[in-house]
């Protein structure tokens, strides 16, 4: 009897053990639909930026209808969780909006100083999961096998030879939007760490999290645009409502979806598979934009391929 228990007993670990692998894999997979989804969207509404030409206008437009749609969501979900805004809750949130404000300021400004779009999205997009995997060993005791670690620098590396030579971006010609680029990666960073605290560690719902920080935004950006660009807010409404209205919709959806990725998903595993944007931007450049090139392009999206897969076996 004595025997025939412990087989059941170790039946009964073998069973939970591989239910706990298969979990795993299942919240694993789901994940990464997750990001590949918020990558497409990511690179469309960046795509959309570029070709109306960017402003505080359309910034500040674009998250006002983020506001909008977000707002009768987060009320939902205020009431229904009885979710309490704690000082500390609020001042992630804040911190949050303030991040990100830093980050749409200079990824316009990159755009508008005359960075090449093969340029600044590339490298900004490159420098941001980088350094985010530095800081989420450093301070949150993350750790990445060195498989993994292959695969991250190796997505950053496709992503330069994908969108351009990456020899341009040390050329005196890249000039301010180089530097406004990974000024921007730097805070790509910073947004993606403090955010990770924001939905895993105060448990912020993603939604709310990303609406508090939407009107935190706004807040700082409107009396900015109405300073600096008089009318731009209404010439922007008037020329580009279009592609405002699905900026606004497009982006607060791709990072809500790359926040709750990251609810179950550790940070630095998160951030570099967002990279795949490059490729979809990559693919709208050439289809909508006729950029050309498809050899390169076929090479680095095979690259990022490989990078992907060896985060995911890593």
């Amino acid at each position: 009897m004595r025997l025939s228990g412990q087989k059941l007993l170790g039946n009964r670990t073998s069973a939970r053990v591989s239910y706990n692998d298969h979990h795993t894999a299942f919240l694993n997979s789901t994940a990464l639909a997750l990001v590949i989804t918020a990558a497409l969207l990511h690179a469309s509404w960046n795509f959309l930026l570029k070709k109306s030409g960017g402003g505080l206008g359309i910034l500040t437009l674009s998250a006002l209808v983020a506001t909008t749609v977000l707002t009768p969501v987060s009320l939902y979900l205020i009431y229904s969780q009885q979710f309490t805004f704690t000082p500390a809750i609020i001042g992630m949130i804040v911190g949050s909006g303030m991040l990100h404000l830093a980050y749409f300021l200079l990824l316009d400004r990159a755009y508008r100083s005359g960075g090449d779009l093969s340029v600044v999205y590339p490298l900004a997009r490159a420098t941001g999961p980088l350094l985010t995997i530095i800081a989420a060993t450093l301070f949150f005791g993350e750790r990445m096998s060195a498989l993994a670690v292959c695969g991250a620098l190796l997505i950053g590396a496709s992503a330069l030879v994908l969108t351009g030579n990456p020899k341009k971006i040390f050329s005196r010609n890249a000039g301010a939007g180089m530097g406004f680029a990974l000024l921007c990666g730097c805070m790509i960073a910073s947004y993606t760490v403090w955010d990770k605290q924001g939905v895993a560690l105060f448990l912020i719902p993603p939604v709310v999290f990303d609406w508090g920080a939407n009107l935190s935004r706004i807040a700082m950006m409107t009396p900015m645009a109405m300073k600096r660009e008089p009318g731009a807010i209404t010439l922007a409404w008037r020329e580009h409502r279009k592609s405002a209205i699905a900026i606004g919709i497009m982006s607060p959806l791709s990072y809500i979806l790359v926040l709750t990725a990251m609810v179950f998903t550790p940070v630095s595993y998160v951030a570099p598979a967002r990279e795949l944007a490059i490729l979809f931007a990559a693919l709208l450049g050439a289809h909508a934009l006729k950029e050309g090139d498809a050899t390169r392009r076929t090479f680095a999206a095979l690259g990022m391929v490989m990078g992907i897969s060896a985060l995911a076996l890593g």
